[in-house]
């Protein structure tokens, strides 16, 4: 590992302390190698003038909820360093009474919670203190001979603590060990099964000891050959894919991503023959159980067999994992797993946002590497079974369980929704989105691609008509995500005035094709993977015309009042597999693309109107947005509407003749 130190960039900050602390912190937050998706701490030492003027020595160290690849100078908590070195001389102190001594001794009430390890950085003698899980040296530790490697590694380089539950029992632990140590003798610190340490009085000398005593355990790795990884190449199975998604989700209760890794890795490791047995001892370190649970569920590597009952297995596992080891007063976690592993296909990760299931994709990433560099140094051996739970069900965390938030909705959700680049389509895929869904939009607009270019958030240039390209929309969402649970079909065109008399045979086949053939090759495309989705439901935007056609719009309402026959049929024959199919008819709908200058003076002209009075021609004299419609889409997709199918809804300000 090459240290990052820019000197001329150190000198900048003026020997300023705190933006020191900064600095290093990032370079140590950019090696994934060394911390992930906020683990990992950093503190330092310094003297300053609390609101009296008076000089006081503070600790000022990471704060919860920061990482630090991106840490700034409010991510550390200003903490008084004697009351956290008397919290150190305690012979017992809670979790949550630790937790509040730390908050009632910051400096400033507004910063962020101060790290549950403050109490051991206040106690390590050095200025600068840097804790990292670099994967090198968790590899070493989480080993038969660990011990025994470690030595070999570092010699007298470093203290080796075994491992203890973090927070003030590891800082009473480490106090008590090193009472006659003298620290000055030693580079760092390893903590069996859970991390090293680093300091010095100086930034760069304590970022750079730890740059230096992982490249000794990478170096090491190297040696023994332990850095050769098994790849192989990912196959596809969407409709087993989109199972796996619906299994982990009705156990969990509730919509989940499912992200699929089909890299060489992840596939290769997914295929190693003693999977089952390398995969279920333990994670990395025992900060990683918090996002990926003890182990992950191992799906069979027989086709045929049913992988439904994989997951129900392992809730049953699971369930008795926590009778086992349940002192008497623990509110159990929900049963699903987080991650899987899918012999022939690769890794999976399971979460309600793209971004959990993403950090747990990248966990496991480093996790795959550490278990097989962990076998061939001797075999891969993590914590206990009850030193795993003690950290899952640690008193902090139970302790976030009875705090409510404010869940989206649609949160977990996979939704398509066609002719998105604009209007209607492009306001429900916001909307959606808002609501906490994924969604992918589909539009023959090349610019949807860049209109929608974000996790999460997805654009795809389709023609509705080429039938080839929906069915490769419709796999990359499920290949994506992990399944579907939401069709928005509102892609299509509204023709030039003609009357039946002058009706040309392209604008009839036009429409005919746009607003209802496609249809029928959307719908096959999406219910065999409907019919896995989590409280699935198609939305058609449908028309006024079909309750209430007008002149001159021939072509068009007879292809709407076709989609309309199709999803009431829809709604029949897929009832029995729980998927919803409603119609929303809009009107009076003009900030969407087909309402041009030229199409508003025709149908204006076509009703001896002005386009004002055309545009206002509703009941409520209100004209309907296109966010209006797309709220009511959600609507439907959501629990509001949960228990109705073949609905027609008009959202129209009020038609007379509708009426």
């Amino acid at each position: 590992m090459e240290s990052l130190w820019d000197q001329s960039c150190a000198n900048s900050l003026n020997g300023d302390l705190l933006l020191e602390r900064v600095y290093t912190s990032r370079l140590l937050g950019q090696e994934t190698d060394l911390v992930l998706h906020g683990g990992g701490n950093t503190s330092v030492k310094a003297e300053i003038k609390n609101f009296f003027g008076d000089l006081e020595e503070v600790l000022y160290i990471k704060g919860s909820g920061w990482d630090l690849s991106t840490i700034e100078s409010a991510g550390f908590a200003p903490v008084r360093l004697t009351v956290l070195q008397r919290l150190a001389e305690l012979t017992s102190l809670s979790d949550s009474e630790m937790v509040r001594e730390q908050r009632a001794a910051m400096l400033d009430p507004y910063a962020p919670n101060p790290s549950v390890e403050a109490i051991l950085h206040a106690i390590i003698p050095y200025r600068f203190v840097d804790h990292t899980h670099a994967d090198a040296v968790v590899t070493l530790t989480n080993n038969s001979e660990g011990l025994a490697r470690v030595k070999e590694v570092y010699g007298e380089q470093v203290l080796i603590i075994p491992y203890v539950m973090p927070g003030f029992i590891l800082a009473r632990e480490i106090r008590n060990l090193t009472k006659d140590v003298d620290w000055h003798k030693y580079q760092g610190m390893i903590l069996m099964n859970h991390g090293i340490f680093s300091f010095a009085d100086d930034a760069k000398t304590a970022y750079e000891r730890m740059i230096y005593l992982v490249t000794l355990a990478e170096e090491y790795l190297v040696k023994q050959n332990a850095v050769q990884f098994a790849e192989a190449t990912g196959q596809t199975d969407l409709l087993t894919l989109s199972k796996i998604r619906q299994a982990v989700s009705q156990v969990k209760g509730t919509a989940m991503i499912a992200q699929l890794d089909q890299r060489a890795e992840a596939v290769g490791f997914a295929n190693l023959p003693n999977i089952s047995n390398i995969a279920t001892r333990g994670p990395v370190t025992p900060d990683h159980v918090i996002r990926t649970k003890p182990i992950p569920v191992i799906f069979p590597s027989d086709q045929q067999a049913d992988v439904t009952q994989a997951v129900n297995q392992y809730a049953e596992n699971y369930h008795q994992y926590f009778l086992r080891n349940n002192p008497g007063d623990l509110k159990e976690l929900d049963l699903s797993p987080r991650w899987g592993i899918w012999p022939g296909y690769g890794t999976l990760s399971f979460d309600q946002t793209l971004s959990s299931a993403q950090i747990i994709t990248d966990i496991i990433e480093h996790t795959l590497r550490a278990i097989q560099m962990g076998e061939k140094l001797g075999g891969w051996q993590a914590l206990s079974e009850k030193d795993l739970f003690d950290m899952e069900y640690w008193e902090l965390e139970q302790a976030k369980l009875g705090k409510s938030a404010n869940t989206p909705e649609l949160r977990g959700k996979i939704a398509v929704v066609t002719g998105a680049a604009s209007g209607i389509g492009k306001a429900c895929v916001e909307v959606l989105a808002k609501q906490g869904a994924v969604v992918v939009g589909l539009d023959m607009n090349p610019a949807i691609s860049e209109i929608f270019n974000k996790p999460g958030l997805v654009g795809i240039q389709a023609n509705i008509l080429d039938e080839k390209a929906i069915q490769e929309a419709i796999a990359l969402t499920v290949q994506k995500f992990g399944g579907l649970d939401i069709l928005v079909s509102n892609a299509g065109i509204f023709p030039a005035s003609e009357t039946i008399e002058n009706l040309s045979q392209d604008t009839w086949e036009k429409s005919l094709n746009v607003n209802l053939s496609s249809q029928r090759s959307l719908l096959q495309s999406a219910i065999p993977f409907l019919k896995q989705g989590i409280d699935p439901t198609i939305i058609f935007i449908g028309s006024r015309n079909v309750l209430a056609p007008g002149p001159g719009a021939a072509a068009y309402s007879v292809a709407k009042a076709g989609l309309t026959q199709l999803a009431r049929v829809a709604a029949l024959e897929l009832a029995a597999d729980g998927i919803r199919v409603n119609t929303i008819h809009p009107d009076c709908v003009y900030d969407t693309g087909i309402w041009t200058a030229d199409i508003l003076a025709s149908r204006a002209e076509r009703y001896g109107l002005t386009v004002d009075e055309y545009k206002s021609r509703n009941l409520l004299k209100q004209p309907v947005t296109s966010q209006e419609v797309a709220q009511m889409v959600a609507a439907m997709a959501g629990k509001l509407f949960g228990k109705t199918t073949g609905c027609q809804l008009p959202i129209d300000g009020g038609n007379e003749r509708v009426i």
